[in-house]
This record gives C-alpha cells, sequence and structure tokens, in this order.
C-alpha cells in the first residue's frame, strides 16, 4: 500500500502526516508513507487545497485534517479494496 500526504508544510499537513503513521503503526500494515511537499508534484493530483490524502494514487481527502477514527477507516477498505 502506498499512501501520500500532500502540503507545503503547514501545521496541519504535519499533523495528518503524523496521524497516518500512527494508523500504519497501529494496524501494523505494511504501508509505504510519503510526506510531499513539492508543489509540482501536489499540483499532479486533483485537490484545490491542502492537505491532502492519497491512498494508493487515489485521493481520500483534502483540505482538512480527518479525524484518526476516519484516517484508519479510509486505509482499511483500500487495503479491502487491496484484498479483492
Amino acid at each position: 500500500m502506498k499512501i501520500k500526504v500532500l502540503g507545503p508544510g503547514c501545521a496541519k499537513c504535519h499533523s495528518l502526516d503524523k496521524l497516518v503513521r500512527e494508523v500504519v503503526q497501529e494496524l501494523e500494515i505494511d504501508a509505504q508513507v510519503e510526506y510531499i511537499q513539492d508543489m509540482g508534484k501536489i499540483l499532479e493530483y486533483p485537490i484545490l487545497i491542502t492537505p491532502g490524502l492519497v491512498i494508493n494514487e487515489e485521493v481520500k481527502c483534502s483540505g482538512s485534517v480527518p479525524a484518526k477514527s476516519e484516517i484508519i477507516k479510509l486505509i482499511t477498505n483500500a487495503l479491502n479494496e487491496e484484498g479483492k
């Protein structure tokens, strides 16, 4: 699983990155988490406001930091999709 946090380095972006890494560790899943701060790369995704959360190249949310429970749900749903 590949997870990307998109953001220029603001507090919300750092917060999302931290939460995603916590969830990956707690769920004990094999995931590559990448924090992308390069605006050129961020603009490759269809988001208007950072932070953005991309799981397996699909934008799952943008413009806010979802609750930890929502991040868990997004990641487990993506894991279930991988398993199909």
